[in-house]
């Protein structure tokens, strides 16, 4: 609608500008002025709208009123008059002369290359800053992979932030650019005796080169920074042999489960992490946003990076998105980015020689369910689950397809997390009425940037609404573990519940002045572990460098799996005690190691036939 608007204002302006200030009446000169104000107009309409009327959307207009209509219709035609005024108030003081000789094609293509430059220049500027403000510490891998692997099935929303953020930004900048390199004037200032040219024409074109490589050689260091992207530079340049040497098969190693197998529930909380409780816990804020949640952990094993009870994993390479994470807690490596390889996955291979947690639970006899409430299509996770251990995937699509949502039904992500919860309830019922050992794992959504959804049974407390998300989605997990405690499969069921990684809603921890000395880590428990680890001491679960990998053979271990060596891909099992590789040699030193390329994950994980 906003863009509608302003496409009339512009047209209305360009009909006004023909009929009084034109002297030429042609067809031509006349479609040149309304393309003219059709651009121009609608772009710094919509810049108004975004920069100075502070919308929140201008391609989506939901949530706008005939008020805000009404305020964007008047500004954007106060702009083309305002348009028309300065060139009228300029030209009384400046002669602009129009040059109409025939430039040489060397000169024209100078011009086009200095708009090509400065595009790109406002692609890797703007698009960085976007990065930044909605994703937070984004690296270059987890930006490459995402494009590699299938995008079926994402939200909108951040589509949207898209068009509205770097898109436009960079077509704004860009046109008002490209207006001012290919218009054929010189400036001349008028004297009562003589004229002087102030600004000729060959000047204007060196200054827009060098503009546009100024907007180039900027942009591009600061995506250069902004994005990590010597992290990328090594995955691709330079080998390393770390991985190869700490890689621990989990094919090839001995792996005992007890006489009566238990069951498994993995939860991935999304976003979820430490921070969100208040200072005295732990966490970084001055309420507990997680009351509910802070309570059921107590009666669990938690492993802490610090001397409080809640902690979490450090940052490792490949491991702070949705995917990554659950590659990482499912394999024991980095998510890494295949630099042999045109993309991640495809509809018949996710990882091909890695051998998962699915594959080992499919082996011993397992029923399994992974559920979510998005289309699982994004980021090849139905290819990895259904390619590893044939595990029946729970999505949107299935929920469609099955009758349990109608057709057109469509909310954030796919169905929203208080649909996902009875789901979740009657799948696994269901699992348990097969009589064979069971795992069913889920993901929820409702805490997903931007600002998260909100449930129309959500209670506000607070003056922020990631916050009343957050509040609401603990208390919904924590009444769901408790349902689950009062099931007669509870007492044979271990459950794993962890922030699938740490927080990208950066507008969250402006609001309430996060700091960076404070160390953010996704909250993680395990309730009802099996008996031979349900008791470990201070020492095996306080102050633990450890990351997501190391949860593999951890959870393993939590279901009363003895693992010989106590090592599965490069985690270790956590209730042993046993050094990870962060503490055996360094977490600097392992991340800057895993950035590189390495010849067993490149050959014989990810390209293996």
């Amino acid at each position: 609608m906003f863009i509608l608007l302003a496409a009339i204002s512009a047209v209305i302006c360009a009909a006004v500008e023909i009929r009084f200030f034109s002297r030429k009446k042609s067809f031509k000169n006349g479609a040149i002025i309304t393309l003219k104000n059709l651009v121009l107009v609608e772009f710094l309409s919509l810049a108004a709208a975004k920069y100075v009327l502070k919308y929140p959307h201008f391609v989506s207009t939901e949530g706008s009123g005939t008020k805000e209509f009404i305020v964007f219709f008047i500004i954007s035609l106060l702009i083309g008059i305002v348009m028309r005024l300065l060139s009228a108030l300029v030209i009384g003081y400046l002669s602009i002369w129009e040059v109409k000789e025939t430039e040489k094609k060397s000169k024209v293509a100078i011009r086009i290359i200095s708009i090509v430059l400065f595009f790109f220049g406002c692609v890797l500027l703007f698009g960085t800053m976007w990065g930044a403000d909605t994703f937070g510490k984004l690296t270059g891998d987890q930006v490459i992979i995402n494009m590699m692997s299938p995008a079926e099935g994402s939200d909108t929303s951040t589509y949207i932030t898209v068009v509205e953020g770097p898109v436009f930004n960079t077509l704004l900048l860009t046109t008002l650019f490209a207006f001012f390199n290919f218009r054929k004037f010189k400036i001349v200032y008028k004297k009562p005796r003589e004229s002087k040219t102030v600004f000729g024409y060959g000047a204007k074109r060196v200054v827009c080169f060098i503009l546009a490589l100024a907007m180039l050689i900027g942009g591009g260091y600061y995506g250069y920074k902004g994005y990590s992207l010597e992290k990328l530079t090594n995955g691709y340049f330079e080998d390393s042999k770390v991985i190869d040497e700490l890689y621990v098969s989990p094919k090839e190693t001995k792996i005992t489960f007890p006489k009566e197998k238990r069951n498994l529930i993995h939860i991935y909380l999304e976003s979820l992490e430490n921070s969100y409780f208040s200072k005295d816990l732990g966490g970084n804020m001055d309420m507990n946003l997680m009351p509910e949640l802070e309570k059921l952990s107590y009666g669990g094993v938690v492993f802490s990076n610090n001397e409080n009870f809640f902690g979490g994993p450090i940052e490792g390479t490949g491991t702070q998105w949705s995917c990554a994470s659950m590659i990482n807690q499912t394999t024991g490596l980095p998510m890494k980015v295949p630099a042999e390889a045109d993309s991640f996955s495809s509809e018949d291979e996710f990882l091909p020689g890695a051998y998962t947690l699915s594959d080992i639970l499919h082996d011993q006899g397992y029923e399994q369910t992974v559920m979510f409430g998005a289309d699982a299509t994004f980021g090849g996770l139905y290819t990895y689950y259904t390619t590893h251990g044939n595990v029946k995937v729970f999505d949107y699509k299935y929920a469609k397809e099955n009758g349990l949502i109608p057709e057109d039904y469509r909310v954030w992500w796919g169905y929203e997390d208080d649909k996902l919860y009875e789901f979740a309830k009657e799948e696994i019922t269901r699992l348990y009425k097969t009589g064979k050992p069971f795992s069913f794992t889920m993901e929820t959504a409702d805490t997903h940037m931007p600002n998260g959804y909100l449930s129309k049974n959500a209670k506000t407390p607070y003056d922020n609404q990631y916050a009343n998300v957050i509040a609401y989605s603990t208390a919904q997990a924590s009444a769901f573990i408790e349902w689950i405690m009062q099931q007669p499969f509870y007492e044979n069921t271990t459950i794993v519940i962890i922030g699938d990684h740490v927080s990208m809603e950066t507008n969250f921890f402006k609001h309430y002045n996060f700091t960076d000395d404070y160390l953010r880590t996704q909250y993680n428990c395990i309730l009802n572990p099996a008996s031979s680890v349900a008791n470990p001491s201070k020492d095996t679960t306080r102050n633990r460098q450890w990351t997501n990998w190391d949860y593999f053979p951890t959870i393993l271990a939590s279901m009363g799996c003895e693992i010989e060596g106590d090592r599965l891909g490069v985690g270790t099992n956590l209730f042993s005690g046993k050094d990870t590789v962060f503490e055996e040699k360094g977490v600097e030193y392992i991340n800057k190691e895993f950035e590189k390329k390495s010849k067993l994950y490149n050959k014989e994980i990810f390209m293996a036939e």
